[in-house]
């Protein structure tokens, strides 16, 4: 009697919005890895890349097959709230930027877990990936007391996040500007560890919460001419 297997549950969680619809839809699908890269025709190893890199762009032909195993369409994979251009699955030669309300860079920014933090050092300033979380309209995150996102705290940072697909002129993003500050009042900080949702990729403790409040927020999204 052949025995089903188990959804995979030990390799590193997703950390891109591709990689988390994936292993949403194939756990819910009853998939392991293995099941889902062998009807897709890929590679185990490819599939755990997309699942668990952010960036990852795989083309077209893959996204079609994956969408066909996992019973789901193109656009719920590649990010259902973002509207297709009108015509065939190409880039479009007539796109243009149409700017962000505020309000719609607020909804954005919560909807998404990894953004890039630019520090001021006194070589010049750096960009470095953060996941972030959302929290009573400040931007957090936790780090060590010694890394560089540490080097944020006292200063003015810009914070920026976004969705581009390439393959089909579609995506946003939206760049906040503000102080960075270091959060160190105890019951703040127990607030933080409750509703914050993302853990920091590197492990461990972590134990320097910074917060970022807006003073400056802009936006874009990439519109098709009709």
């Amino acid at each position: 009697m052949s025995h089903r297997a188990t959804p995979d549950t030990t390799h590193r969680p997703p950390v891109g919005d591709l990689g988390r619809r994936l292993v949403q839809r194939r756990t819910e699908r009853g998939l392991t890895r293995k099941e889902t890269a062998d009807r897709a025709g890929v590679a185990p190893s490819y599939l755990r890349y997309l699942e668990e890199h952010h960036g990852a762009a795989p083309s077209t032909g893959v996204l079609l097959r994956l969408a066909g195993v996992l019973g789901t369409t193109l656009a719920h994979l590649t990010g259902g709230d973002v509207e297709l251009p009108p015509g065939p699955e190409q880039a479009d030669r007539h796109a243009g930027f149409v700017e962000l309300s505020t309000q719609e860079c607020r909804t954005l920014l919560s909807t998404h877990g990894v953004g890039r933090l630019a520090i001021p050092v006194e070589d010049g300033p750096v960009i470095v990936p953060v996941n972030y979380s959302v929290v009573d309209g400040l931007i957090v995150f936790r780090t060590d007391p010694g890394s560089v996102t540490s080097r944020a705290v006292g200063c003015r940072v810009a914070f920026e996040v976004d969705r581009i697909d390439d393959a089909f002129s579609t995506g946003w993003s939206v760049l906040v500007r503000g102080r960075a500050t270091a959060v160190t009042e105890p019951d703040a900080v127990r607030r933080l560890t409750e509703l914050a949702y993302s853990t920091p990729w590197a492990g461990g403790q972590r134990e320097l919460w910074v917060s970022v409040r807006p003073d400056a927020m802009t936006g874009r999204r990439i519109a098709v001419d009709a």
